[in-house]
């Protein structure tokens, strides 16, 4: 059965919000004022389409780079970006100030002058590519899951500004896209409407950087409707299904489906380049648990899928987190544990996913009620959600990380099988002995890594 590809988009656009460090909803409300904008400007339905669909995958990129962010500023990597989403970084003042509040939070000032220095040698340039990186990676996934070339050219234009002064290319005026200038604009008023200022700080902010950041004519369409309530009171809780043009539904069969979780698996991989086919890995693993256990190809499928889109809720993760290298503490242990849990708050907002969520978000459980993050036991893990445990940890013991190099099939085996009966299912884990070395064989050479246990293996599995 085919599904509108804007419900899924929209659902999963959330895992693209908070790996922004926005609140969930804000690719939808992002696509609920451009699509105003839209309506002021009068646009024909298959430019509306377009910009509809990407204003829910505009941000498809942002994951990419989320470790170099990390890494340059010393801090969350979604704090940083939350900050810069309501900082004007070509007025001097503001730059400095945003700079301060989010460079090395809470370390000591030699901490803080040591990431500092490395950021002004950074410089626009290495700004520059940091933002050519992300917009080319989402204008791919775009591209990927069936998006107009209009749809890609708004994702590869989101940063670009009226005056040239916009990254990665600089270009001006209307050597931008229409709806790259569009998303500009309401994604910008979307950050100051949520911020608490409503309406009018986005309108405010849309006529201060109206000629700079902004096509003036698209500021007079945005402000035109500063005062409709009732509009802006869709906000609050956005609904965008009834604004997709309805002679232009894009919909997706289960190749569709399949291209989109593949998309987002890799959008997921990005985040940390410690998990660079890592949920592709899993897919693989568990495709090829299920057929030595005798599920079906439709099983198999769902499988695949769970695989996929298992650790999309880790894009909210810090990757001060994922990629330490030492021993993680008390806090920092209870922000990894969240992952599943948004996998699950994610994948459930999806009727088409409705069969994976549960399984998805299980893959940290164990058998004797030790996983994360509802303890379930035997008792409550079915078929799907064992095998799936079972392929994350080989794939995670495979794989190298931060904190431990790989180790061969041989080895990965031999921790596992401690924990066989006990944490992990019996036939999964006999299915595991013959599959681990073939998959490992057939050249998935991803980088594979170990640790002293199966548990503590799978810290950023």
């Amino acid at each position: 059965m085919d599904v509108r590809l804007s419900e899924v988009l929209a659902a999963l656009s959330h895992a693209l919000d908070i790996t922004e460090g926005q609140p969930r909803g804000h690719a939808e409300r992002t696509c609920l004022i451009s699509m105003r904008i839209a309506e002021q400007l009068g646009l024909d339905p298959q430019t509306r389409s377009s910009l509809f669909h990407a204003a829910l995958l505009k941000d498809a990129g942002c994951s990419s780079n989320a470790a170099k962010v990390a890494a340059l500023y010393g801090a969350d990597d979604a704090g940083v970006k939350r900050d810069r989403k309501v900082t004007d970084h070509l007025d001097a003042g503001q730059s400095l100030r945003h700079l301060v509040r989010s460079t090395a939070p809470g370390r000591s000032p030699l901490a803080k002058a040591r990431h500092l220095k490395a950021l002004v040698a950074h410089g626009s340039e290495g700004a520059r590519g940091l933002t050519e990186l992300r917009c080319e990676r989402g204008a791919a996934v775009a591209r990927s899951v069936g998006l107009s070339l209009e749809a890609e050219a708004a994702i590869r234009h989101l940063d670009e500004h009226w005056d040239g002064r916009g990254y990665p290319h600089s270009l001006e005026g209307e050597a931008i896209s229409l709806l790259g200038r569009i998303l500009c604009l309401a994604q910008t008023a979307e950050v100051f409407w949520q911020d608490g200022g409503g309406a009018e700080a986005a309108c405010r902010v849309a006529r201060e950087r109206g000629g700079t950041w902004f096509d003036p004519a698209l500021v007079d369409a945005l402000c035109a409707v500063e005062h409709d309530g009732a509009f802006w009171a869709t906000l609050g809780q956005p609904r965008v299904a009834a604004l997709e043009p309805s002679d232009r539904l894009l919909l997706a069969d289960d190749d569709g489906l399949d291209r989109i979780a593949q998309a987002f698996a890799g959008i997921v991989d990005a985040k940390t380049p410690f998990t660079a086919r890592h949920s592709e890995g899993v897919a693989e693993i568990a495709v090829a648990l299920s057929a030595a256990l005798g599920q079906d190809a439709d099983a198999q499928r769902t499988m695949r899928r769970a695989g996929l889109l298992h650790d999309i809720g880790k894009l909210g993760v810090s990757n001060r987190i994922l990629d330490k290298p030492a021993k993680l503490d008390a806090a920092e242990w209870a922000a990894m544990r969240r992952h599943p849990e948004w996998t699950l708050e994610i994948l459930q907002r999806i009727p088409a996913f409705a069969a994976l969520a549960e399984v998805a978000a299980a893959h940290h459980e164990r058998l004797d009620g030790s996983g994360y993050h509802r303890g379930l036991d035997a008792a409550q893990l079915d078929r799907p959600s064992r095998i799936l445990a079972v392929a994350d940890v080989a794939e995670a013991l495979s794989a190298e990380r931060p904190y431990r190099e790989a180790l061969p099939p041989s080895a990965v085996l031999d921790i596992m099988r401690r924990d066989a009966g006990t944490a992990f299912d019996t036939a999964a884990f006999a299915a595991l002995e013959q599959v681990l070395p073939q998959w490992s064989a057939a050249g998935d050479d991803a980088g594979h890594a170990p640790g002293t246990g199966a548990h503590a293996a799978t810290r950023a599995a």
